[in-house]
């Protein structure tokens, strides 16, 4: 029974995906990156997302130079009962505080290291983590602008308007197991992914599918979700105006109850 118990747990958040994406319903991330908060910063975050109604914080970035990751994760999870799921930029990004992984593997890129290298590495840590486990097919897109984690991936992104190529990408990480799809612009993009990519990938994919990079204003959030996006991920926009959680928010709730209307 404890072993069941277990089980049930481990798969708590992917389940939460699985079944808002069956029901319709499409939920919003707030990313934080630990180099850029203190304290009071996070605490302020919490707050807002509580009140906007926040489905999940992702706590991670392409660097996180500094040592406050398990800091930062334990006071969200000490302040709020919202879900904290780790979007890691490296192996060493991994906190057992947290409440599920995204096991990324960047499936736009030529970069084997990236593929599966540091994952082996990072295998032995991150299973005995404790940690709810979630295989993602990570995809970067050209957003305009170069990018950390272009950078640092040293591979080349997606053209924005190749949305055969990021069709197909996907499918293949799908049929390859991955149990979801994370699309990336990058933080700080100049141009968002375009809603026909997006509807393009979620046309021909069965797993959730997450849209992050370069989307500063509600309107935007609300077409991706239209076009087909499972989860909105904002991080860069929030940071320079927090009171866009409660706009953004708000966009993307809506449209479950556009669909059942």
């Amino acid at each position: 029974m404890q072993d069941q118990n277990q089980s049930l747990m481990e798969h708590t958040i992917y389940q939460q995906f699985t079944e808002r994406k069956k029901l319709g319903k499409k939920s919003f991330a707030v990313l934080i990156d630990p180099d850029k908060v203190d304290p009071d910063t996070i605490h302020e975050l919490v707050r807002l997302g509580r009140e906007a109604g926040v489905d999940y914080f992702f706590v991670g970035g392409s660097l996180v130079i500094s040592s406050h990751l398990d800091e930062c994760i334990r006071q969200i999870k000490t302040t709020c009962d919202i879900p904290v799921v780790l979007f890691p930029g490296s192996p060493s990004q991994v906190s057992r505080y947290a409440d599920a992984l995204l096991y990324l593997s960047l499936i736009s890129g030529r970069n084997p290291e990236l593929l599966i290298g540091q994952h082996v590495i990072s295998a032995p840590f991150v299973k005995h983590s404790g940690l709810e486990i979630m295989p993602t097919g990570y995809m970067v897109i050209d957003g305009g602008a170069p990018t950390t984690v272009s950078y640092i991936s040293n591979a080349t992104p997606i053209p924005a308007d190749k949305n055969e190529i990021a069709m197909c990408t996907a499918m293949a990480g799908e049929m390859l197991g991955m149990k979801l799809i994370y699309m990336d612009a990058g933080s700080g993009a100049r141009r968002p992914i375009t809603e026909q990519m997006i509807e393009k990938v979620a046309r021909n994919i069965d797993v959730p599918l997450i849209i992050g990079g370069g989307i500063t204003e509600p309107e935007k959030a609300y077409l991706n979700c239209k076009a087909g996006a499972d989860v909105i991920v904002v991080g860069n926009a929030i940071e320079k105006n927090p009171g866009l959680i409660k706009e953004i928010s708000d966009a993307v709730h809506s449209v479950a109850s556009v669909k059942m209307d």
